[in-house]
């Protein structure tokens, strides 16, 4: 089979009437089956258990997108024999074979987008354009880590010999059973990655997907059985963290974790994993992205529409829900007055509302729980800041919460330094761009960060001393593209995993050098 260079998947164009028509015929084939039930998935057998869990649609929060069965610690302890005994025939297929499920994937949902999209609209609360940039995202994970995977197994290009002495080869191998722990907040691409990764790596998967996205992980579940994937290499054990996920995270036949999601979580893992357990003849390994608080600086001399805009569309851009989002902008006095009117009138023209509905280019957020710990900041920015705009929320019907900025904030005050995961922008005024770097560098996080300035030597200081791992010069900070931008952050934004790169799937293998004298 011949395998093209690896090209990012095109985004929808949405002023494209076709395009609109998919999107609506995507609409009314999740609208068929909404509400329905789906079970776990183990070894390739649909299991049901008492407890379930009813996903609702943030849009409408009465609306239920479907009802899942949840594993208990027995369903979990099935989950990791089957994963066991698969391992032994997994870890030796041929990685031909491995990444050409990946490529298959990536056309079936190719095919299936719109419904997609639909879906990510419905159930985690996405735009159409962002919703689509999750679809493209989870295709290009597929393609690359497909592509990836055969090239880290040329093995000729890996044996060295010293002449009339030995023969020697360096190879990676499967490391076992991963547990995957995914986020909502990128519910195909992210768990699509992650779980694509350790699966074309030789490993096997226990896939203990976010809460409120289920519907969206069990969909790609088919998807990846569509392609080929034998049974038991992924097996789909939704169900509680403090249950669940901690048993698979403390099990001593678990190899490695991979996770997604709050940094209060990633360390509690990070934790767990490093106990050894009885039985257990290895140190886990963890994969771990745990969000952020990232920062755009705003040099004088600049274009400062530009600056607002791409201010706006990061901070707000899936109601400020991505790790990667602007929740602070560093601006430098000379320019800030202005600036901050300029932000104040972008942020204005947003259009909040049903996603379902194209115009509206802002929805709700998560679920109630995210709605109250989001709109519990209203009153610390009350005593921190200036409310500039927004401020006012509604859960009535959906979980909507509008755009949010406050103004003249000290940098270490609380909207700067804790992650919102939320609609909401602190900004804040600094004398030059020697305080902005200091600002911008004041917290515990380092994952993004962006610096619009038209002073070259700023711009290459900032390359320097901003320490964030995906550093974004004269662009928004959001947006990372697979295999042309890898991302992970430092300190408490993770391990720096760097997904989509080069270096993401030798995270889920092991070194073996192999010496044969003559």
């Amino acid at each position: 089979m011949a395998i093209y260079s690896y090209k990012t998947e095109p985004i929808k164009n949405y002023s494209n009437l076709d395009d609109v028509k998919g999107y609506q015929e995507g609409l009314k084939k999740v609208r068929s089956y909404l509400g329905q039930h789906y079970d776990l998935v183990i070894d390739g057998k649909r299991i049901m258990t008492d407890k379930v869990y009813t996903s609702l649609n943030p849009n409408v929060n009465t609306e239920v997108v479907g009802t899942i069965s949840q594993a208990s610690i027995e369903e979990a302890q099935m989950a990791m024999e089957v994963s066991l005994k698969r391992f032994k025939t997994w870890s030796k297929t041929d990685v031909s074979v491995r990444s050409d499920v990946l490529f298959k994937a990536a056309a079936i949902i190719r095919k299936r987008r719109f419904e997609f999209n639909a879906l990510l609209s419905l159930e985690a609360g996405k735009p159409w354009v962002e919703a689509d940039g999750d679809i493209g995202e989870a295709i290009d994970f597929l393609e690359y880590y497909g592509r990836q995977i055969l090239e880290i197994n040329k093995v000729d290009d890996k044996i060295l010999s010293r002449r009339n002495l030995e023969r020697n080869e360096y190879r990676y191998i499967p490391l076992g059973v991963g547990v995957i722990i995914a986020p909502w907040n990128f519910p195909l691409a992210i768990l699509a990655g992650m779980t694509s990764a350790a699966i074309v790596s030789g490993n096997t998967v226990i896939v203990k997907p976010a809460s409120t996205t289920q519907v969206i992980a069990y969909k790609f579940v088919e998807v990846m059985e569509e392609a080929g994937l034998p049974n038991g290499v992924l097996n789909f054990v939704p169900g509680k963290g403090s249950e669940v996920g901690d048993y698979l995270v403390n099990h001593p036949q678990t190899r490695f974790v991979s996770f997604t999601g709050s940094k209060d979580v990633g360390v509690e893992i990070y934790e767990k994993a490093a106990k050894v357990h009885m039985g257990q003849k290895w140190l886990k390994r963890v994969i771990a992205e745990m969000g952020g608080k990232d920062a755009i600086i705003v040099d004088s001399d600049v274009d400062l529409d530009f600056a607002a805009q791409e201010i706006v569309t990061s901070a707000f851009g899936f109601s400020g829900q991505k790790c990667s989002a602007c929740s602070r902008a560093i601006v430098v006095e000379s320019v800030y007055d202005e600036l901050i009117i300029k932000i104040k009138e972008l942020t204005s023209k947003i259009q909040m509302g049903n996603v379902e509905h194209f115009e509206n280019k802002m929805g709700p957020v998560n679920d109630i729980n995210a709605f109250r710990k989001v709109t519990s900041y209203f009153e610390v920015g009350q005593n921190e800041g200036r409310l500039l705009i927004g401020g006012h929320s509604d859960d009535s019907v959906g979980y909507f919460i509008e755009p949010t900025v406050y103004v003249d904030v000290e940098p270490t005050s609380t909207l700067m330094q804790e992650e919102i995961f939320g609609p909401i922008l602190a900004v804040c005024k600094v004398k030059d761009f020697d305080e902005a770097l200091e600002v911008a560098n004041n917290t515990e996080y380092g994952l993004t960060g962006a610096v619009i300035s038209s002073n070259r030597e700023h711009l290459e200081r900032a390359k320097e001393e901003f320490h964030v791992g995906n550093l974004y010069l004269n662009r928004k900070c959001t947006g990372a593209i697979v295999g042309y931008q890898p991302f992970g952050g430092f300190n408490m934004s993770g391990t720096d995993s760097k997904a989509g790169g080069p270096d993401y799937l030798l995270l889920h293998m092991q070194g073996q050098s192999i010496t044969e004298q003559f």
